[in-house]
């Protein structure tokens, strides 16, 4: 694998169908029409999420959290309150809640957040290699199943860090995301080929780069994407909703409109269940029957 040069298309292949890769979205749903902090619109979306239906990535961010000095993405406060909210519009009862760069390492806000929502919630945490391996087993018991190497922007984590810690956090069980444009994935793929634990890629994986330019309310180039990575892998999917959706600094999204388009890029409710529910239950460690 060191040395091979990957075209966009293989990356597309290896994306959808590499070790429980999941791909993140946006979205919304409620039987009476709410306003949700960091979301415009106020309507439901038109698709029922299923029950058990899982958000599989969000962030809290609270100001009495110190930020890291690196970080360059700082938004308001989004609290576990305002995601309530949310989660009454679109539908969903389960949530993964993402450690942010704003935080660096600290992953206080994460698993407090965790402790907040309780048991239908799930934690994917940023750590560095100075991690000891009593911490990861403790965040584990608080609810954390992931961790997120952020090589979009500069901050806590560099692609080294990832296989050596990788090999840590399989044996918990534990998946690792990586948030990175499409080049710098084809970049560090010889090292992804030697992760022995699940792989996630945020954002489509950044396919178009970096998100799209159709926009609302078709988001045409961003559902090319998602439709062919349903197309060859279905059982490898995950949705998130990225509320509050810290990289759109003036125009947030209707999550009712973005929650939508799963009925265009996964038409076949089975499908739709699966991404929604049953994949997320093998990946975040929820129970399989409820």
């Amino acid at each position: 694998m060191p040395g091979t040069p990957w075209s966009r298309r293989e990356l597309l292949k290896v994306v959808s169908a590499g070790a429980t890769a999941g791909f993140l979205v946006e979205c919304t749903r409620n039987a009476a029409a709410q306003q949700v902090k960091w979301s415009t619109g106020s309507e439901p979306p038109k698709l029922k999420a299923p029950a058990n239906s899982c958000d599989c990535h969000h962030h809290i961010y609270d100001a009495k959290y110190p930020v890291d000095p690196r970080s360059t993405l700082r938004p308001g406060d989004a609290f576990v309150e305002d995601y309530r909210v949310f989660q009454k519009r679109i539908g969903t009862s389960r949530n993964v809640v993402v450690t942010p760069s704003t935080y660096g390492t600290d992953n206080r806000v994460t698993l407090d957040a965790v402790a907040a929502f309780g048991p239908t919630a799930r934690a994917v945490v940023v750590v560095d290699d100075s991690v000891a391996d009593a911490e990861l087993k403790r965040m584990h018991s608080l609810g954390a199943r992931g961790i997120r190497f952020n090589l979009a922007q500069a901050g806590a984590t560099t692609p080294e860090m990832i296989e050596p810690l990788s090999k840590r956090v399989t044996e918990l069980g534990w998946h690792i995301q990586i948030n990175a444009p499409a080049a710098k994935i084809i970049e560090i793929m010889p090292i992804l080929g030697r992760v022995p634990s699940p792989i996630v890629f945020d954002h489509l994986a950044h396919i178009p780069d970096a998100d799209t330019k159709v926009g609302p309310p078709t988001y045409a180039d961003s559902t090319a994407v998602a439709q062919a990575y349903v197309k060859a892998a279905p059982e490898r999917l995950v949705w998130g909703s990225d509320w509050p959706h810290p990289g759109e600094r003036e125009n947030k999204p209707d999550d009712a409109v973005l929650f939508d388009l799963l009925l265009d890029w996964a038409p076949d409710e089975t499908v739709r269940h699966r991404i929604l529910v049953e994949n997320p239950a093998t990946l975040y460690d929820y129970p399989k029957s409820a």
